[in-house]
């Protein structure tokens, strides 16, 4: 499905009934939308790991602007602000008040920064292997210095100056550094991150873009307290990109908000540790 907000067409999903039959009477259940990462990745890697969120939640998938199946358009505007305005008017084409936000790395960083600036919209928030400033690249710099082969190295050089050719040479970004996201990797019988790197539909350009410029200069950390929704923040304590001081920071600055930080766990949360990953989220929301 498709819909045409803003300056652009965004592509979403949605899973699971919103009015259900209780008892004698009809029961609203709290809609999730599901924030992916990247930027330059799509929502697929989301499905079908979070369907059973659906017995507490209506789930909203979408593909941010210039991403996934989402319209292209003017690379410029493929940036944070534009992707939290495109969220808002998502969730008012929709016809929905308040609204549960789960975003994970970059999408993290999307559903803190709108929690931030339309806390009235926000009934919960969680918030997976994230940052809230810059410094997340620093440190990465560091630990990739520490752990990564010479091939990892050289290819993140093209992540960090956000200048990759095109789409393939993306895709061999990802080939090359999956095992630094994803623990389990090489996990035969853990096939997740293999498939859903597969699967995924990549844009250059939104990647280029943050990496470039607007990721340089991020920092919310000193808005963080803006946010009024219960929060749950997930890191991971093996995340090379998302080291979980960070996560850490954020707990820290969000008033009502929980910290876990899961062990022999990579970035890629759930590839690694799935099942604990959705327990969290249940009893989080059970408690809600």
């Amino acid at each position: 499905m498709y819909a045409k907000i803003r300056d652009t067409k965004i592509y979403f999903d949605i899973e699971g009934l919103g009015l259900i039959p209780y008892g004698s009477k009809m029961k609203e259940k709290p809609t999730a939308f599901l924030i992916h990462g990247g930027p330059g990745a799509d929502h697929t890697s989301y499905k079908p790991l979070f369907s059973s969120l659906t017995d507490q939640l209506q789930l909203v998938y979408f593909d941010q602007r210039g991403q996934g199946r989402s319209a292209r358009g003017n690379k410029d505007t493929y940036t944070l602000e534009n992707n939290v305005e495109d969220l808002e008017a998502l969730r008012a084409y929709l016809g929905l008040s308040k609204i549960v936000l789960i975003g994970g790395s970059y999408g993290g960083m999307v559903a803190l920064s709108y929690a931030i600036k339309y806390p009235e919209k926000v009934q919960a928030l969680i918030a997976i292997a994230t940052a809230g400033s810059y410094h997340f690249l620093e440190k990465a710099k560091e630990i990739l210095q520490q752990k990564g082969t010479p091939e990892q190295i050289k290819i993140c050089e093209y992540l960090w100056a956000g200048n990759f050719k095109d789409e393939k040479h993306l895709s061999k970004y990802f080939q090359v550094t999956a095992p630094l996201y994803s623990l389990s990797y090489n996990n035969k019988k853990n096939t997740y991150a293999t498939h859903n790197f597969k699967r995924t539909i990549l844009s250059v350009d939104a990647i280029n873009l943050a990496f470039s410029t607007f990721l340089r200069e991020y920092n919310i950390v000193n808005q963080l307290s803006k946010i009024t929704a219960p929060t749950l923040v997930i890191g991971a304590k093996e995340d090379w990109i998302c080291s979980p001081e960070f996560s850490q920071e954020i707990a820290e600055k969000i008033p009502n908000s929980t910290l876990k930080i899961f062990e022999n766990c990579g970035h890629l949360i759930r590839a690694d540790q799935p099942v604990k990953l959705i327990q969290e989220i249940t009893n989080f929301l059970d408690n809600l």
